[in-house]
Order: C-alpha cells, then structure tokens, then sequence
C-alpha cells in the first residue's frame, strides 16, 4: 500500500493517482476521501509499473470518469474531451455505488459514506 491508495505506486504513480483525485474532487464536487475510495475501488487490484505506466497513455481524468461513472445505454463512458464527450448525455449516467463504510477501500478520515455529486434519486 503506498500513502492513500490500496496498490504499490513509485513516486510518478503516486502523483499520477493523486491527479486522478483531484479531479474527481474538482469535477464531480465529491470529498478527497471519497475519490480516493473509488479509485481505490475501482482500481485498487491492478499491477501499476513504475512511472510511465501503461495507464498513462490516457490523462488522468480519463480513469477518473470510469471510476466514478457507469457506462452508459450505448457502452460509453465519458473520458474528460469535451469533442470526445460531446455525444454523451452526463444527466443520464448512473454513478457508481459508494463503497460501503466498512470497506479497507476508506484510507483517509473524513467525510466517509457521505456521496457527494449529483443525486441519482
């Protein structure tokens, strides 16, 4: 386990990862512990290499989406290019459940089971 996520990270990971929370923060209005726990649910049993790992092709936005995000009707799952994203309709997407309190995935205090974003109903 490297600082707050679940998986081994080198430095340029770490910051990679921590990228991908911030945007998560900025552009879904959710809580840092929050994205953290969906990355870390989402991605937490992956095998990162060490910096520039395979998953950098992609910005980190691009996995940010896919952990917050189900696809939708068509497959799709937004990937933070507005072009690329211009045909998918955001009200419409379902998010991914919040994992349980309870879950390893929670490492940092705070705000823990609370989602925030925009509600499902």
């Amino acid at each position: 386990m490297t600082a707050e996520f679940v998986l081994q990270l080198d430095e340029g990971m770490l910051d990679y990862f921590r990228e991908m929370a911030s945007e998560m923060v900025e552009r879904f209005g959710i809580s840092r512990a929050e994205a953290v726990a969906r990355i870390n649910e989402r991605y937490g049993e992956m095998e990162v290499s060490a910096y520039p790992d395979l998953m950098c092709h992609e910005l980190p936005e691009f996995w940010a989406y896919g952990a917050y995000y189900q696809r939708d009707e068509e497959g799709r799952l937004p990937t933070g290019d507005a072009d690329d994203d211009a045909a998918i309709d955001f009200t419409k997407l379902s998010i991914h459940p919040l994992p349980s309190k309870d879950s390893p995935v929670w490492t940092l205090k705070g705000e823990q089971g609370e989602q925030g974003g925009r509600d499902d109903g």
